[in-house]
C-alpha cells in the first residue's frame, strides 16, 4: 500500500480565468473572491504544515481553482518563488497546479520548469467541441491535445480532468472524451461528473428544464466506464467527484446533479459488481462464498449500506461472507478461485472498447 500524501491547496479563483463557463461558480467552490496575498497564502500553508506528522511521506503545494497560469506573469512567478522556498528547503516534495489547455505555452512552461513545478493539471472536461462551446468553456479540443503534447514534452507529470454530464453531453460522448484523453496518456486524471452550482448559467438552464443533469445512479454507472478506461490504461484515477466542503454540500449550494460524498467508493463497488457478475456466471457459481481480501477493499466489494451483498442474494440466491487476508481469492466449498480485478478491466476494456483505445 502506498504512503499517505499530504495536500497543500491553494485557491486562486477568477484571478487568471478569462471565461465565465456555464457550470462554474468559484466563489461558491473555493470560498474566495478577492486576490490572496503572499502573506495569507504562507500563513496558510505553515497551517497546514502544522496538521500535517512529522513523516517522511510526500508533502505538496497545489494552486487550485480559476486558471493558475493565466495570472499576472510577475503574480504567477510571486506564488511559485513561495512554494519554490519550501521546496528548496526540503519542507515539501512536489508543487502542482491546474489551468486551462488555452493558457499552455512554451514561455509559460519555461517559467514553471524554472520554478520547479512538477505536475501540471489540464481542465479540458470535454474533448467534444460542441460541448466545449454549449458551456462557454472558450477553448478548443484542439488546445487540449497541443497542451497535453508540450506538457509532456517538457517532462511535466500530465494531468487530465473531465466533467462527464455537461449541458448537451450524452453517455457516449463522455465515453468518447474518456478513451480521446486516455489516449493522450496522461499519468492521472479527475473525474468530475457535473453538479449544479447556485448562481450559474447551469442553474438557469436547469430552472428552465432544458438542462437534465446526471442522478446518481447514472453518474456511478456512467464513471465507471470512465474509471475502468482509465485503469485498463494504468492511467491513476486521484478523484471522482467534487471535494466536499462547508461551501459545497448537497443542502445549501447543490441545486441539482449527482452529489455524493462517497461516489468513488459507489463507482469502485459498481466495478467490483460487475466483476463478480462475470465471475459468478463464468464459473457458473451457485452457491454462497466467501471474499478473502484487504479490509479496504472488504468495504468497496460489500458496496454502501451493503448494496452489493443485497444484490447478489437477490438475483443469485447467493450470500457473500468476507474475510481478510493479504491474498485475493474466492473460497468455495470445493475449490479456490483467484480474484484479479485488474485482469478483468483489461479484458472488459479491449472487448468493450479496443477499437478505438490504444492499449498495450
Amino acid at each position: 500500500m502506498s504512503k499517505k500524501e499530504y495536500i497543500i491547496p491553494i485557491f486562486i479563483p477568477f484571478l487568471g480565468c478569462p471565461h465565465d463557463c456555464a457550470f462554474c461558480n468559484q466563489v461558491k467552490i473555493t470560498n474566495y473572491k478577492d486576490n490572496i496575498n503572499k502573506e495569507n497564502t504562507i500563513r496558510q500553508i505553515n497551517q497546514y504544515l502544522s496538521y500535517f506528522p512529522k513523516n517522511e511521506n510526500l508533502k505538496e503545494i497545489a494552486f487550485f481553482g480559476g486558471s493558475f497560469t493565466g495570472l499576472d506573469e510577475k503574480v504567477m512567478i510571486s506564488y511559485l518563488e513561495i512554494a519554490l522556498n519550501y521546496k528548496k528547503k526540503g519542507i515539501i516534495d512536489r508543487i502542482r497546479l491546474s489551468t486551462r489547455p488555452d493558457y499552455i505555452n512554451n514561455s509559460i512552461l519555461d517559467i514553471l520548469k524554472e520554478k520547479s513545478v512538477d505536475v501540471i493539471e489540464l481542465g479540458i472536461q470535454s474533448l467534444d467541441q460542441d460541448i466545449l462551446d454549449y458551456n462557454e468553456r472558450g477553448h478548443t479540443v484542439v488546445d487540449s491535445y497541443k497542451a497535453s503534447e508540450l506538457i509532456k514534452k517538457y517532462d511535466f507529470t500530465l494531468g487530465h480532468q473531465i466533467m462527464p454530464g455537461l449541458f448537451k453531453d450524452e453517455h457516449q460522448k463522455s465515453i468518447k472524451t474518456a478513451i480521446d484523453s486516455a489516449n493522450m496518456n496522461p499519468n492521472m486524471v479527475r473525474i468530475y461528473p457535473t453538479l449544479v452550482i447556485k448562481d450559474t448559467k447551469l442553474e438557469a438552464l436547469y430552472n428552465l428544464g432544458v438542462y437534465k443533469p446526471l442522478n446518481v445512479e447514472e453518474a456511478v454507472n456512467l464513471s465507471a466506464e470512465l474509471y475502468m478506461i482509465y485503469r485498463a490504461k494504468d492511467i491513476d484515477v486521484i478523484r471522482i467527484g467534487l471535494q466536499t466542503t462547508e461551501n459545497i454540500n448537497d443542502k445549501a449550494d447543490v441545486v441539482a446533479g449527482p452529489f455524493h460524498p462517497a461516489i468513488r467508493q459507489l463507482t469502485e463497488s459498481f466495478v467490483y459488481r460487475k466483476y463478480l457478475e462475470e465471475l459468478i456466471e463464468r464459473e457458473k457459481i451457485d452457491r454462497d462464498f466467501t471474499i478473502h481480501t484487504d479490509n479496504r477493499s472488504i468495504s468497496i466489494i460489500a458496496g454502501n449500506k451493503k448494496s452489493n451483498k443485497k444484490y447478489f442474494y437477490q438475483k443469485y440466491g447467493i450470500n457473500l461472507s468476507f474475510e481478510a487476508d493479504k491474498s485475493d481469492f474466492i473460497s468455495l466449498e470445493d475449490r479456490k478461485i483467484e480474484l484479479n480485478l485488474d485482469g478483468f478491466i483489461y479484458s472488459y476494456v479491449k472487448e468493450t472498447y479496443g477499437g478505438d483505445l490504444i492499449l498495450d
